[in-house]
């Protein structure tokens, strides 16, 4: 069992938003990490990172990609930061992974800043969200098989590309 797609990009990309709606285009159980994580630890993401800090979180969100990976045929959608672990950047090789990719201006646009994302807390969260686009572009690239761009689209046009180009990706080659 593997997944049909396996959604990866920063916050705002709209990971969840384009997962469920890619499921139900491709008639398939959407399924998302952050979610298994959330029911897992009984609380939310925020509460994990300051009660536990984000070496647990990473830890457990490393264990929730590899149980969604194993279990789930869907269409799965990632946390942000998980293609940080080297294991889970392991792990997706040979899957179908879509990077949803976002500027920096319309990224902090999407997520507002909020304190609600706890890496994105702090004195100036528009500079925080543009080192981590920074510091995650080259990791998302190089684990995704495709990636689309999500500057003024609207979630159709995007699922539109990515059953488009998840198409052309796994067309046999002549």
């Amino acid at each position: 069992m593997a997944p049909r797609a396996v959604v990866i990009g920063p916050p705002g990309a709209g990971k969840t938003t384009i997962g469920r709606l890619l499921a139900q285009r491709l008639g398939v159980s959407f399924r998302d990490t952050d979610d298994d994580i959330v029911r897992t630890a009984g609380r939310p993401i925020a509460d994990i990172f300051a009660n536990d800090g984000e070496p647990v979180f990473r830890a457990m969100e490393e264990d929730a990609v590899a149980a969604a990976l194993r279990e789930h045929d869907g269409v799965l959608a990632l946390g942000g930061g998980s293609v940080l672990s080297e294991r889970t950047r392991e792990r997706l090789a040979g899957h179908p992974v879509v990077f949803l990719s976002v500027g920096l201006a319309e990224g902090a646009k999407r997520v507002g800043l909020s304190t609600a994302r706890p890496l994105l807390a702090g004195l100036n969260p528009r500079a925080t969200f543009k080192a981590l686009l920074d510091e995650r572009l080259p990791v998302y690239r190089s684990v995704a098989a495709v990636e689309i761009g999500t500057d003024h689209l609207d979630p159709a046009e995007i699922v539109d590309r990515v059953v488009t180009a998840l198409s052309a990706s796994s067309a046999p080659s002549s």
